[in-house]
């Protein structure tokens, strides 16, 4: 009987572009276009400069692989840092359960794929295989919105190294690797994972700058795991099987259901329903909660100077010293703020880089109305939760000019729901990447990005698109 890795390895090796359902190919197209948008976006944020930099330490200033935004190059190992960091930065990435995915599993693909002069569809598959492969290993463990004895209770120990296994995966597709060499890989990339460190990350405010994890660090471990392979590094291919001694002893997982992870593997694809992207550049905890406010304050005119006091009630897990903290010293302190998300918010910055700047977050107007924000818990949001597990019960209440102004969301903007007005449709992501690259990249330059990421598997050698990313020259 193989083991779990010998048939995910078995997955990732047989998985063809013409196998790929429809939905599949339109939404490894999306997150493509939506990370290249969140990297760009992110070149001024002091954050994801150290990774820039130190993505160049290792690999130096000429390589087969470019960070992107900047039109330099660097060595795949690099390229892969530092293009982890630039997406994650400010926190607009696209969002799966086991929560972020896409900032630890596309760049060493991308990398490699650049490195290779690589096809388009090699690169699609890639991504469909690490975030279906992601999905299936994350849902298998401990989850941040597990409901025990009817609340929702956090895990002592929570992370995203189980993403590394699609990580691995995608650069070995990317590759061409040999089933066997695949679940060499996969096998070293379990005996090599970063910990998951992210409760410390919560209940340590304010939170570190490297976040709930380092971006750069875990893209990096999956090219070395997949490189070591190919190289003839053998690896431990029980690592899933073994409950005692293996991955989920690794992580502390508390829960451990391996089955669904090759249940229909290679026939059944199972993450497009439950992918989701970030109109706002903050926690997606808040989202439901920012679309209400905005559409208080817009279609009311209300000025942040005429608010008495914002009131929120969402999600019941978020009360934890990392979110509910007000000491706001950097954008990264922001990005996880509950009361300084509010505040901005209620002032109506457009959602996107605008958010992050250090001008912005530090705006003694932005401060002050934070402290006549308060968030609790929604009543209703975990048996909403209970029975759709994309449910985000909110409500907001602005009290100004005398009045008491409500909105509230059953689910946020950006994620598929039982609402169709939630899905982020093609226009609306691409107007997002074209916000978020602006004044980076010329008109022409982004028209060309957007038309070869929707026609992907047709884009002969990936470097077509990852040149144009390219900052604009001084007239």
């Amino acid at each position: 009987m193989p083991t779990v890795i010998e048939q995910l390895a078995e997955f990732a090796a047989g998985t063809e572009i013409r196998n790929l359902p429809d939905e599949v190919v339109s939404e490894s197209q999306r997150i493509l276009l939506d990370s290249l948008g969140c990297a760009v976006a992110s070149l001024d944020d002091e954050g994801a400069q150290r990774g820039v930099s130190y993505g160049r330490y290792l690999g130096g200033a000429e390589g087969p692989a470019s960070i992107l935004g900047t039109g330099t190059t660097t060595s795949v190992p690099g390229a892969a840092f530092a293009n982890a960091e630039l997406i994650n930065a400010l926190d607009q990435d696209a969002v799966l359960p086991p929560g972020h995915v896409t900032p630890y599993v596309l760049p060493g693909a991308l990398a490699t794929a650049e490195s290779l002069r690589g096809s388009g569809e090699k690169l699609l598959t890639a991504i469909a295989v690490a975030h279906e492969m992601s999905f299936r290993i994350g849902k298998a463990t401990d989850y941040l919105r597990d409901i025990k004895d009817g609340v929702v209770a956090i895990p002592d120990v929570i992370g995203y190294s189980s993403t590394l296994f699609g990580a691995a995966a995608a650069i070995g597709v990317v590759k061409g690797l040999s089933r066997e060499t695949l679940a060499d890989a996969l096998g070293i990339m379990g005996s090599t994972v970063p910990t998951n460190t992210q409760r410390a990350w919560m209940m340590h405010a304010p939170s570190t700058t490297i976040k709930y994890q380092l971006a750069g660090g875990m893209a990096l471990s999956a090219v070395t795991a997949a490189n070591l392979a190919e190289l003839g590094h053998t690896g431990d291919r029980e690592m899933l099987d073994d409950r005692d001694y293996g991955f989920p002893r690794f992580i502390g997982t508390s829960r451990w259901e391996p089955a669904p992870i090759t249940a229909g593997l290679g026939t059944e694809w199972t993450f497009t329903p439950f992918q989701s992207f970030k109109p706002y550049p903050h926690c997606r905890v808040m989202h439901a909660l920012f679309d209400a406010l905005t559409e208080i304050v817009e279609t009311h005119d209300i000025r942040p100077d005429e608010i008495d006091a914002i009131d929120a009630w969402g999600e019941s897990f978020v009360l934890q010293p990392v979110w509910v903290n007000e000491d706001i010293r950097n954008p990264r302190d922001a990005q996880f703020g509950m009361t300084h998300g509010l505040a901005m918010a209620a002032h109506r910055i457009p959602p996107g880089k605008d958010w992050q700047t250090p001008e912005a977050v530090l705006d003694p107007s932005v401060l002050e109305l934070t402290k006549k924000a308060s968030f609790r818990e929604h009543p209703d949001y975990t048996a909403a939760l209970r029975g759709n597990p994309a449910a985000r019960r909110s409500r907001v209440e602005v009290q100004a000019r005398g009045t008491t102004f409500t909105g509230e969301r059953a689910y946020p903007k950006g994620s598929p729901s039982p609402d169709p007005a939630t899905f982020m449709t093609d226009d609306e992501l691409i107007a997002k990447f074209r916000h978020n690259v602006e004044d980076v990249l010329t008109d022409a330059d982004a028209d060309a990005v957007i038309e070869a990421v929707f026609d992907l598997r047709n884009v002969e050698d990936v470097t077509e698109f990852t040149k144009r990313l390219r900052p604009v020259l001084p007239s």
